[in-house]
């Protein structure tokens, strides 16, 4: 699928956006001058920023963000993970890989990653609500998320911080993966997990 969608797209020369097909959005949006060639089928959902940190939302009586521990944040991930992926696998079939966003950037940020019936969801999604939000679906082109996240960030030396144009995924706890997916994670999930409280991201003052 992924190379059958590369030579459709074409994603390395002038014209084309290699942003958008690497992590299914641009950071110009509407004024990026490539093109973004929507796909007219796909393995991927993307439910653009149907995520909220916490961390990102706190504020003090002043207006200004207040510190929230990194346990809170990881069980209000978890929630939400646990509560979109069982709607939606109940509703659309099974699973293959959900991810969650955890970047500032406008054009990434709360995005959610779905990989199961993306054609049939896409088309139920069109206007219903999710976890209380009005929900908008759309195909993405992005089969490989080894080539939209960022490598730098899964090793925590990522000096971007959460506005890196690459995907800063938001891990689950480890017992939900094995509760959702009824295997042990991945090596490249655990090294995440591992680094991502050592990632130089200033924002992320919780770790």
């Amino acid at each position: 699928m992924a190379e059958y969608l590369a030579s459709v797209c074409g994603t390395e020369n002038k014209v084309n956006c290699s942003f958008y097909f690497k992590i299914g959005t641009c950071r110009h949006g509407d004024r990026c001058p490539r093109l973004h060639n929507k796909p007219t089928f796909s393995q991927t959902i993307l439910l653009p920023s149907l995520y909220r940190n916490p961390q990102n939302t706190a504020q003090t009586a002043d207006g200004s963000h207040c510190h929230v521990r990194h346990a809170e944040v990881q069980e209000h991930c978890d929630k939400f993970f646990k509560e979109v992926f069982a709607e939606l696998q109940e509703k659309y079939g099974e699973i293959e890989e959900m991810n969650v966003c955890d970047n500032l950037g406008d054009h990434l940020m709360g995005n959610v990653y779905v990989k199961e019936d993306a054609e049939r969801a896409v088309a139920e999604l069109s206007n219903p609500w999710l976890k209380g939000q009005a929900v908008h679906a759309e195909l993405s082109p992005v089969t490989d998320f080894r080539e939209s996240c960022c490598r730098q960030y899964e090793i925590g030396e990522c000096t971007r911080g959460a506005f890196c144009n690459f995907m800063h995924l938001q891990p689950i706890s480890q017992n939900l993966w094995q509760q959702l997916y009824g295997q042990e994670p991945s090596r490249r999930y655990l090294r995440t997990k591992r680094n991502q409280r050592h990632s130089p991201d200033h924002r992320h003052g919780r770790f």
